[in-house]
């Protein structure tokens, strides 16, 4: 007998064999990311609507397990809410041309409400039904992990590894740093210092690349997008009109963008979203008594002051003093032993002066200044943070920067590619 010659039998086996191959391969190419969203949307800058109804055009490349509330100021997961009822309003339409995008009511029941508030001194407080929901997901069991995109404060996810420091082998985070830094910057310095292992992208200026065009074609120019691509598209379209004027920023999208294009495992190479570099340090400097003009410290880095003054027999991380900085009031807390706190970040290279206010003699009326510059993190200063081997941030080659924007451009030499997608998008919409 000629062992040459297949039987049918074993046609047959391998046939299947060949078929299944095929559709663990099909499957492969399917796989989606995992998506968490941690958003201000509401609170104090409104491009996250912009944000989000970028993010239901684009839900069918992803598996959202999570969005959750996160706001400064009035916000709460019912702007979530608000922006689905307009998908819904839009979805038959949508699922013409996309038919894996998740239905509303799935996005309903994934929408959570966590911290209002900015954390303490200490950075965390209680957890919230965000921060418990942050943590279930992460624990869920799959082959990938779960990627957390910070839109705007950090609390609920420094809550969520204060209460389940195990989930950090789970996650990836894109966080939108610079003046959510500065806001969150209790929070951040508890993962910074606790948490240094952290899988963590931290854009303090590389997402404004979204927005700052002055070198876009005319077409996909942020004040012109609207007429050209959005205007009498869908409930959506009519909605996105309301925030500023329809003007495209977006500023949180490039965490998206991100894991659109690109290989999200390198952080170092092309995306839409930008391109990272490795970090070591996390730049703070602790000022005992106050700082000068002639203090400089590192852009989007840690500002701790520290001043010692009477013992209190008050709680540690009692608010007592408050600190105006940039026009700007700051909490600031009693530390214990006769020592109180309060930490800044500079949102961008500036020259700052502050002044404390207080009950307690000794605190009040008390002045100084710093002066900040970039590139970040600086150089390194025994006050510093040390982070582990995947914390990436801001390039700091030059001729990336847009103005006094670190690695900006990382993003805009993208922006007509990732427009002009997006713009196909749209015209799902024409009625």
């Amino acid at each position: 007998m000629n062992r040459n010659i297949i039987s049918g039998m074993e046609l047959v086996v391998m046939i299947a064999f060949l078929t299944l191959l095929s559709c663990n391969t099909a499957e492969n190419e399917r796989h989606k990311p995992r998506v968490l969203i941690s958003s201000d949307i509401g609170g104090t800058d409104p491009d996250d609507f912009q944000s989000m109804i970028h993010l239901l055009m684009y839900a069918d490349q992803f598996e959202i397990e999570g969005l959750v509330s996160s706001p400064f100021g009035d916000g709460s997961k019912k702007d979530f809410l608000d922006i689905i009822e307009h998908y819904e309003s839009d979805y038959n339409q949508l699922l013409k041309h996309a038919p894996e995008l998740p239905s509303p009511n799935s996005l309903r029941n994934i929408t959570k409400q966590g911290e209002k508030n900015a954390a303490p001194f200490k950075g965390f407080a209680t957890a919230t039904e965000g921060s418990e929901w942050i943590i279930q997901c992460a624990k869920k069991e799959s082959d990938q992990p779960l990627w957390v995109l910070v839109w705007g404060g950090i609390e609920d996810l420094a809550q969520a590894l204060h209460d389940a420091p195990e989930i950090k082998d789970n996650i990836r985070v894109y966080w939108i740093g610079g003046p959510n830094k500065k806001w969150s910057i209790n929070s951040y310095s508890y993962i910074a210092e606790h948490h240094p292992d952290l899988w963590m992208i931290e854009a303090n200026a590389t997402y404004r690349g979204w927005f700052m065009d002055e070198d876009s074609p005319k077409d996909v120019k942020g004040d012109a997008y609207y007429d050209n691509y959005i205007q009498g598209r869908g409930a959506m379209g009519k909605d996105f009109i309301k925030y500023y004027d329809g003007r495209i920023k977006m500023g949180d999208t490039p965490s998206l963008a991100y894991l659109v294009s690109g290989d999200p495992n390198d952080p170092m190479g092309e995306s839409w979203g930008g391109s990272f570099e490795k970090i070591d340090h996390s730049s703070r400097n602790i000022f005992i008594d106050g700082s000068t003009v002639e203090d400089t410290v590192a852009a989007y880095g840690t500002i701790e002051w520290r001043f010692t003054g009477p013992e209190l027999s008050v709680s540690e991380d009692s608010v007592v003093f408050e600190l105006e900085v940039q026009n700007q009031i700051w909490p600031g807390y009693y530390l214990g032993e006769g020592m109180y706190g309060v930490k800044y970040s500079s949102k961008k290279p500036e020259k700052g002066t502050y002044k404390t206010r207080s009950a307690i003699a000794g605190l009040d009326g008390l002045e100084g200044g710093y002066v900040s510059t970039d590139p970040w993190p600086g150089k390194a200063s025994p006050d510093d943070y040390q982070l582990g081997n995947n914390w990436y941030s801001d390039k700091l080659d030059p001729a990336l920067f847009i103005k006094d924007q670190q690695g900006a451009k990382t993003i805009s030499k993208h922006r007509r590619e990732f427009l002009l997608d997006w713009a196909e998008r749209w015209k799902w919409l024409e009625k």
